[in-house]
């Protein structure tokens, strides 16, 4: 057996205010029929036909006579004004009746005009929904940029058309996030690719290659190499950030900071950078592994971006309480602060839009950031007047 179609919103709104104005006519039917009872009856006349049926003579009644019997299971005896309270009950219940089937009439006829009134009016008051919907079906990767702008009085329908306009907005920055990512990503991909195979294709066809020339190949091709798996482990840990926490533990900055500054140790006495550190505890919930490289990429970005003679970098930590932050600054070259906000985004760099050459991949404050949100936190950043940046993560703390 087949299942019943489901109304549509506007048959259900009609038959809704049908349903209701039917139910409050039957409840003021009853209402009225009550008062107009009570109203003919010997008690509600406040004993005014009482009294008129008691001082009736004789005759006052119909053609029957004194004493005779009223038809019926007892043997009551017809008495003075008897005759004329029957009248009255008799009036009374065709008055009753009569009263009964006008409101009937009346009631069904008005709930008649009410589904049909609802179901002009639903028309008008989903015309709304309908342009939500259509706007929804119209959408694809192509136009998300169109939007709803439902004009009228601020109600329920018109937050619901800018609630769908906002998340349209925020879909298209998503897409276009996502294609500008993919397409930084293969050419931060392409180009080791390319070289690779540049330099594999110079070896092939070469017939007198010699075993140093092989050599000076490898190491090119170990680089690129080296330099894709350091673009795909960026990219594994952007995604996995932004997937969310798949397990929490109380995690403390301090110690990730001190197993950062170990691995950049090294580099730092290579390029005479100064390591300046005040940490203290600061406890947090999260991730372990995602929190310790979030504190890695901000000491090695610091170092890496450090050109200046005798640079130094300083890792702060610390809890207020409801609030635990690491800080990270570092000496270095101006950075204009208008290009600040960019340095969050996956594979920008000072001055470019995408890593051409070098060590980095340009994932370092991007994941920074991406890790800081999935704690429910954020990174920050800051010029310096004299040079350098100063990046600050505040997590919620754990008590």
């Amino acid at each position: 057996m087949s299942a019943l179609p489901t109304p549509s919103i506007r048959a259900r709104l009609a038959l809704v205010y049908g349903s209701v104005f039917f139910a409050m006519g039957l409840g003021l039917m009853a209402v009225s029929y009550a008062i107009v009872d009570h109203s003919l009856s010997p008690a509600g006349t406040s004993g005014t036909v009482a009294r008129y049926i008691a001082t009736a003579g004789p005759g006052t009644g119909p053609s029957l006579p004194p004493g005779a019997a009223l038809p019926g299971p007892s043997s009551v005896r017809i008495g003075p004004g008897v005759a004329l309270q029957g009248l009255l009950t008799d009036v009374r219940g065709e008055t009753l009746h009569s009263l009964v089937w006008a409101w009937g009439a009346l009631v069904g006829l008005m709930a008649v005009a009410a589904g049909a009134f609802g179901w002009l009016l639903s028309a008008r008051m989903l015309r709304p929904l309908r342009d939500i919907t259509g706007t929804a079906r119209r959408l694809s990767v192509a136009n998300l940029h169109e939007r709803i702008a439902l004009d009228g009085p601020r109600d329920e329908l018109t937050e619901l058309a800018d609630t769908f306009d906002g998340m349209l907005g925020r879909l298209d920055d998503a897409f276009a996030s996502q294609r500008h990512f993919v397409a930084n990503a293969s050419h931060e991909l392409r180009t080791p690719l390319a070289i690779m195979r540049a330099q594999v294709d110079v070896a092939l066809a070469d017939a007198d290659v010699t075993r140093q020339d092989l050599i000076a190949t490898s190491r090119v091709v170990r680089d690129a190499v080296d330099r894709c798996d350091r673009l795909l482990d960026g990219l594994l840990v952007l995604a996995r950030s932004d997937r969310g926490l798949e397990s929490a533990e109380t995690v403390d900055l301090a110690g990730s900071a001190e197993r950062a500054l170990d691995l950049v140790s090294s580099a730092a006495a290579e390029r005479g950078i100064e390591l300046r550190r005040a940490l203290q505890p600061a406890a947090v919930r999260g991730d372990r592994a995602l929190l310790d490289r979030m504190v890695a990429n901000l000491l090695e970005n610091a170092v890496s971006y450090n050109l200046g003679v005798s640079g130094w970098v300083e890792v702060v930590t610390a809890n207020g309480g409801s609030t635990a932050l690491v800080r990270v600054a570092n000496s270095g070259p101006r950075v204009p602060p208008a290009q600040v906000p960019s340095l969050f985004q996956p594979f920008r760099r000072l001055s470019q839009q995408r890593t051409g050459s070098g060590r980095s991949a340009g994932l370092g404050l991007s994941i920074v950031r991406s890790v800081a949100r999935a704690h429910r936190g954020e990174a920050t950043a800051q010029a310096r007047a004299s040079g350098g940046l100063t990046v600050v993560v505040e997590l919620p703390g754990s008590v």
